[in-house]
């Protein structure tokens, strides 16, 4: 397996040395030279570590960041940066940051610092590969391969929305509060809107509701949190 990179630098003497040195440990190397293009292409193609420094033109590296954590990715963000204060390290941390080195630094720290983190990403896939399929109604959720088997579809769910859903299916019956969710799902202080999870809701129910505006499964309970219903089966 070749593991994909999107190294973002605005640099260009750097970005070329990093690119070089990534590229001969047998990583594939995209690069970006602001924090815009970053966005997009991280929209547009699949990842397994992004190198991000914070000040870039057009967006910094904190918002790119940020952004990134709240579109559903837990890809794994390695910060690169002269900003080395403790307090600019901790608020790289805070915004979803998984690491962070400040320059100059030593090559072989900061290679040695990208393996371990792929690493331990991995690991985590293979932690939840232990989760089971469960079924309710006519649905089946697939917790190992992230599919979602429906009466009219079968497609792939985002690694957040499964997260959310085994939150929710755990505590069956249980009214969820909003600060558990973030807790689990998002996990860190980039915190999404209560607009943003009720999105999550509201596609739970156009996928596995039979009517969607009189949901049988997925409910929001106003100023508390969410709750997953499954009624046992009428004998």
């Amino acid at each position: 397996m070749v593991w994909r990179v999107l190294l973002v630098e605005d640099e260009e003497n750097l970005q070329e040395v990093i690119k070089m040195n990534l590229e001969l440990e047998g990583y594939e190397v995209i690069t970006a030279d602001n924090g815009l293009e970053a966005l997009q292409l991280f929209k547009e193609q699949r990842f397994n570590i992004i190198i991000l420094d914070i000040m870039l033109p057009e967006m910094d590296g904190l918002h790119v960041c940020e952004q990134i954590r709240l579109s559903d990715s837990d890809v794994p963000i390695l910060f690169l940066t002269a900003k080395d204060s403790t307090q600019d390290k901790i608020q790289g941390l805070k915004k979803g940051g998984d690491d962070y080195i400040t320059k100059p630094f030593h090559l072989e720290e900061f290679l040695l610092r990208v393996k371990v983190l792929l690493r331990h990403s991995v690991k985590g896939t293979k932690e939840e590969d232990n989760l089971k399929v469960y079924q309710f109604g006519n649905n089946e959720i697939n917790f190992i391969t992230y599919k979602a088997i429906t009466p009219t579809a079968e497609f792939d769910l985002t690694k957040k929305e499964t997260k959310l859903l085994k939150l929710l299916i755990e505590r069956n019956n249980e009214v969820v509060a909003r600060e558990q969710i973030l807790q689990f799902v998002w996990g860190y202080d980039v915190f999404p809107s209560t607009r943003t999870i009720d999105n999550f809701i509201l596609a739970f129910r156009k996928y596995f509701e039979d009517d969607p505006r009189n949901p049988q499964y997925f409910h929001s309970v106003r100023g508390v949190g969410y709750k997953f219903t499954n009624p046992p089966a009428e004998v």
